[in-house]
């Protein structure tokens, strides 16, 4: 069971990086239009979209969903952790 949890881990740290990654990418200018711009956009877009439909741009320029899909992101990883240990220890 613990080496399950620990994919589970790996997986989410993954994920994360890529989201950041992603974020980051937007403040260059043309990055998200290369290979690997498009190539996380595809891995990535398709979890924030809906934080985006719910969560809008503050003023128009400060898009915090990111943040809110992080956190949830944590939340729902580790609810699913302990789900794990609390069958897996039984």
């Amino acid at each position: 069971m613990a080496q399950v949890i620990e994919y589970l881990w790996y997986l989410e740290t993954v994920y994360n990086w890529l989201i950041i990654i992603y974020i980051l990418m937007s403040w260059l200018p043309n990055v998200r239009e290369s290979f690997v711009g498009e190539l996380l956009g595809k891995l990535v877009e398709p979890y924030l979209r809906p934080f985006r439909r719910l969560i809008p741009p503050i003023g128009g320029i400060l898009d915090i969903s990111p943040i809110i899909a992080l956190f949830a992101l944590f939340y729902v990883f580790k609810g699913i952790e302990t789900v794990l240990l609390f069958f897996g220890g039984m």
